[in-house]
């Protein structure tokens, strides 16, 4: 089951950019919790608080005990929104969930093993899910998923329809694949194009026509 933190949260009134901006200036990050059977509510989390909950969880698929103003929850984080340059936390978007409802989520695929082919054949790992999609009751949402890979060869593919999640169901395509040994890569030796000369024909060099007729005819001798 995926790891529960604890964060706090306060209940806030101002919205809006101007006062989004105000609260990130006192180093405190704009909020809302929304969910079934309840209306969005806006609140204000501690950015120190957030940056140390974020290193330990596995952001959309790892629960939080929100405390709002002394009052708990359980949530998850449905969306994180950053700043484009800097990276930072501008606005984070919890999702209430109940004990016996069942949650739509993503969660991260981990590979362990080194596989057969790679480590005696020389092949190479792709991996082409990182994520899978599943349904699942919060108390069994796995913080994530792990494949051992130990034994594929090379050419050998895993697929999502090989795998099963316990208590969970899955909705990624079936057919799709998350890893493959590929052959190992030849690196291709550079065609040198090799231009055979053609065999020049020696030049004629013809005398001007009058040195012809002189060399034909016999010269006469000049007068003294």
């Amino acid at each position: 089951m995926a790891e529960t933190v604890t964060l706090n949260a306060e209940r806030r009134d101002d919205t809006g950019k101007g006062a989004a901006r105000k609260l990130r200036q006192r180093g405190k990050i704009p909020a809302v919790v929304y969910g079934h059977g309840r209306d969005p509510e806006a609140l204000t989390v501690s950015q120190m608080e957030l940056d140390r909950v974020l290193q330990q969880i596995a952001g959309g698929s790892s629960l939080v005990d929100l405390t709002v103003d002394g009052k708990g929850l359980r949530a998850l984080i449905r969306e994180i929104q950053r700043h484009p340059t800097r990276k930072t936390v501008t606005h984070v978007d919890f999702y209430e969930v109940h004990a016996g409802e069942r949650l739509s989520l993503d969660v991260p695929i981990a590979l362990s093993g080194s596989p057969e082919g790679v480590r005696n054949a020389g092949g190479v790992l792709e991996q082409f899910v990182r994520e899978l999609s599943i349904e699942v009751l919060p108390r069994h949402i796995p913080e994530r998923i792990e494949l051992d890979v130990t034994e594929l060869r090379v050419g050998n593919s895993m697929h999502v329809g090989d795998i099963t999640v316990p208590n969970a169901k899955i909705l990624t395509d079936p057919d799709a694949t998350i890893c493959t040994i590929v052959p190992p890569r030849v690196e291709e030796v550079p065609t040198v194009e090799v231009v055979e000369e053609e065999e020049a024909e020696p030049e004629l060099i013809r005398k001007p026509r009058a040195e012809e007729e002189e060399a034909e005819e016999p010269g006469e001798a000049s007068e003294e």
